[in-house]
C-alpha cells in the first residue's frame, strides 16, 4: 500500500559543495539508508523495466498465479511503475539483509519441529521496512522539496525487476533478488519521488551455469530457470493457497509449515552473506524450531498471541493448522494421534481434511477405518468426504 507523505516543515536547502548536484543528493540518500538500517541504496527509473509487462504477462496466461487473483487484476499498474502515480520521476530501491545464521535446511531433518520461513520468524518485515522508508522519505522531502511516496511488496510494484535495474544484483534463476554482497536474503521497498536522480547501472545476472536453487526445490516449481509456477511452490501452498493442500505435494512438504527457503537457501552466493545486524530482523527463539504437538493444540487465541505482529498471522489459525497436520502427517511419529483424532471434529474443513490425512499416515489400518465409520457418516462438507475416501482408497491400494 502506498504512503504519501506531504512536507509540512520548512524546506531545508542542501549545503554548498563543488560537488555536483547529483552526487550531494545521492550521497545523502546513501547516508540516510544506512542511518536507519538499509544495506542498499541504489537509484532508477520508471521506464527501467520494459520487459516486465511481457514476462509478467507469459506468467498470468500460463495460470502459474495460481488464485492470487490481485496479480492479473493490477497488471497494468504492476508492469509500469508511471501507472502507480504519473508523476514519478525516480524511484529509490532499499535493501535490507536479513540472511540467517545457519542454512535453514538443517530443519528439515527433525521432523517434531515445524520450518517456518526465515522471512517470517520475526515482525513483519513490510512494518519495519515501511516505517523506515516513511522516516527516510520524510528527510528527502524536506531536503529537496520534492513529493514522495514509499512502497512495500504489499502494493503493485516489480520490486525485483527495478532493483535489477537499479543495479543492486541480479534476479537469479530462482526468480529471486541475488546480490553478490548478500546472496538471496534481501528484503526490498522503495521510494518514488518527483525528483530527477541519476539512476545506477542495471545489475548483470552472475547465475552462470549453476542451477542449485532449481535442484532444490522439492516440488519442481520451476518450470525453466527463471520462470517459477507458484502453484507448486510450497511458499504459495502453505501461505496464499486458502483450500486443501493438493495430495501430489503433500508428502514433499515435509515439515514446512510456514513458506520455504530452500531455493534461496541453495544459492552458493550466501557465502557472502552476512548475519542481519538489524537487531528487529534477528529470529524469535520460539519460532527456529517450533514444536508440532504444542502447533497442532493452537487455538484461535493462542495463535495469535503467538504470532502477534508476525506475517504468519495473516493466514490464521485453520490454514497454519492445516499446514501443521502435513507436517505431523509427515513425521512418522504416532504419538500425535490423539491430538489429531480432536481435529478430526474441528469445525473448519480445511483444518478437518488435513486430520484425516494425516490420521491416514499415521493410524494403524484398523484404528483409520474405526475413525472413517465413525466420522464419515456425519460429514456433510464435500472436500472432507473426499479426503476421507481418498485416504482408504491409499490404504487399500497399500495393503
Amino acid at each position: 500500500m502506498a504512503t504519501s507523505i506531504s512536507d509540512r516543515t520548512p524546506k531545508k536547502p542542501l549545503p554548498k559543495s563543488d560537488e555536483p548536484p547529483a552526487v550531494r543528493l545521492k550521497r545523502f540518500l546513501t547516508e540516510e539508508a544506512a542511518a536507519v538500517g538499509f544495506d542498499v541504496v541504489a537509484i532508477t527509473t520508471p521506464d527501467a523495466i520494459p520487459e516486465a509487462p511481457q514476462r509478467l504477462r507469459y506468467f498470468l496466461d500460463h495460470g502459474r498465479h495460481g488464485s492470487m487473483e490481485w496479480l492479473e487484476e493490477t497488471a497494468d499498474r504492476r508492469s509500469n511503475p508511471s501507472e502507480l502515480w504519473h508523476e514519478v520521476r525516480s524511484i529509490v530501491m532499499l535493501a535490507m539483509n536479513y540472511g540467517p545464521d545457519h542454512d535453514p535446511r538443517t530443519l528439515q531433518d527433525k521432523k517434531d519441529c515445524g520450518a517456518i520461513s526465515v522471512y517470517a520468524q520475526n515482525r513483519d518485515y513490510h512494518d519495519i521496512i515501511k516505517g523506515k522508508l516513511k522516516h527516510m522519505a520524510s528527510r528527502f522531502a524536506a531536503r529537496t522539496g520534492h513529493e514522495v511516496k514509499v512502497f512495500v511488496d504489499t502494493a503493485p510494484v516489480m520490486e525485483k525487476p527495478l532493483a535489477v535495474s537499479a543495479g543492486m544484483g541480479w534476479q537469479g534463476k530462482h526468480t529471486n533478488m541475488v546480490s553478490r554482497e548478500y546472496g538471496s536474503w534481501l528484503f526490498l521497498g522503495s521510494i518514488f519521488t518527483t525528483a530527477d536522480l541519476e539512476p545506477d547501472h542495471a545489475g548483470k545476472d552472475s547465475c552462470g551455469r549453476c542451477r542449485a536453487c532449481l535442484d532444490a526445490c522439492p516440488t519442481n516449481a520451476f518450470p525453466a530457470p527463471y520462470q517459477i509456477d507458484a502453484r507448486r511452490c510450497i511458499s504459495y501452498l502453505t501461505i496464499e493457497n486458502k483450500g486443501p493442500i493438493p495430495h501430489e505435494f503433500r508428502s514433499m512438504m515435509g515439515n514446512r509449515i510456514y513458506g520455504c527457503d530452500d531455493c534461496l537457501s541453495a544459492c552458493p552466493w550466501n557465502k557472502f552473506a552476512q548475519v542481519s545486524r538489524e537487531a528487529k530482523l534477528q529470529a524469535r527463539e520460539e519460532l527456529k524450531e517450533p514444536s508440532l504437538e504444542q502447533l497442532l493444540q493452537l487455538d484461535d487465541p493462542a495463535f495469535r498471541t503467538l504470532f502477534s505482529g508476525s506475517p504468519v498471522k495473516r493466514i490464521g489459525r485453520d490454514r497454519f493448522i492445516r499446514n501443521v497436520l502435513i507436517a505431523a502427517g509427515n513425521s512418522d511419529n504416532p504419538a500425535y494421534i490423539p491430538i489429531i483424532e480432536q481435529l478430526l471434529d474441528d469445525p473448519v474443513p480445511v483444518t478437518r481434511g488435513a486430520a484425516v490425512w494425516a490420521l491416514s499416515r499415521l493410524a494403524s489400518e484398523a484404528e483409520f477405518l474405526r475413525h472413517k465409520n465413525q466420522h464419515l457418516p456425519l460429514e456433510q462438507e464435500a472436500e472432507v468426504i473426499e479426503e476421507w475416501l481418498h485416504a482408504a482408497t491409499q490404504s487399500e491400494k497399500d495393503q
